[in-house]
């Protein structure tokens, strides 16, 4: 057997409520579905505004990176120093391109400077200007065709590859001197992942 506690009475202060007002009723609930709607809601909404800044952002990236050609301007330092394409501060007409897959990352550089740019420019890679070879086009048909380089006008045509062991980059150089004093590089330096 179960031994049911005593009920105990209201105590007799209390004054009974008298029933609710249905307009009351309507306002409490519409409150209650506002709060639902702002905490649901808002959250919500700024999670699709977020998605969607996102995908405009990668969308951006996307056209960046899969640019082809050559970027007119100075490559950033970190990008410089990461290939070891030391450009003279006297150079202009500089301009760039990177490439990256998951065997080989290339930088491309292309720069006008004068003879000590150019002494200069070699001798921080640790090479020099005698190593340059004349008619050795080092940069290969592929790597030309990616930047739209032709290595075939009037000038005097001097070439190099600069090897290094990895992890360093390996620097294929084409110098194209068309006036004395006056020097175009042209530089791909290939770096292992």
């Amino acid at each position: 057997m179960t031994a049911s506690l005593p009920r105990q009475a209201s105590p007799p202060d209390e004054p009974r409520r008298p029933p609710e007002d249905p307009r009351h009723k309507f306002r409490r609930r519409a409150l209650t579905l506002l709060i639902i709607v702002l905490l649901i809601g808002v959250p919500a909404g700024y999670l699709v505004i977020s998605a969607n800044q996102s995908r405009d952002s990668g969308k951006q990236k996307e056209e960046k990176y899969s640019a082809t050609g050559l970027t007119v301007g100075w490559p950033s330092r970190v990008q410089r120093r990461l290939y070891q394409v030391p450009i003279p501060l006297n150079a202009v007409a500089v301009a760039s391109y990177e490439t990256n897959n998951w065997k080989t990352s290339r930088f491309y550089v292309q720069f006008a400077t004068n003879g000590p740019g150019l002494e200069q420019f070699l001798a921080e890679i640790g090479t020099s200007r005698d190593k340059l070879r004349k008619n050795d086009i080092a940069i290969s048909a592929r790597d030309q065709k990616v930047v739209g380089w032709k290595f075939t006008g009037p000038g005097s045509w001097w070439g190099l590859a600069h090897e290094q062991k990895d992890p360093a980059p390996t620097q294929d150089i084409v110098v194209n001197w068309p006036q004395p004093g006056r020097a175009m590089v042209y530089v791909v330096s290939r770096t292992i992942p």
